[in-house]
């Protein structure tokens, strides 16, 4: 288990908890955050995959992989197309610059 992915992973999900029950003023704000922690997420997922010694070629080795199956059973189902999206992005060696990311 990667402890820099599992952090992040913790910290987004208690995001995602805080940003579903949050309702008026605080609803922006706490999407923000939840924004901010998916995308930093998503960074340490990078870094993971970067610095494995035999990096995953595609997106079903990525797929088999037991800290992506792990990282599926805890995300919210309609969190997965997101990090599936960036996993690709990840294995094409492509970086999401702020204006493309999702709003």
């Amino acid at each position: 288990m990667n402890t820099k992915v599992e952090q992040a992973l913790n910290t987004v999900l208690g995001n995602w908890k805080s940003m579903s029950g949050a309702e008026g003023d605080e609803a922006e704000s706490t999407a923000n955050t939840f924004e901010a922690t998916f995308y930093q997420f998503i960074d340490a997922v990078r870094d993971w995959i970067n610095g494995m010694e035999k990096r995953p070629q595609n997106m079903e080795e990525l797929m088999e992989l037991s800290l992506v199956q792990h990282i599926l059973d805890r995300l919210p189902l309609p969190l997965h197309l997101n990090f599936e999206t960036e996993a690709e992005l990840i294995l094409d060696d492509k970086i999401r610059i702020d204006e493309d990311k999702y709003d």
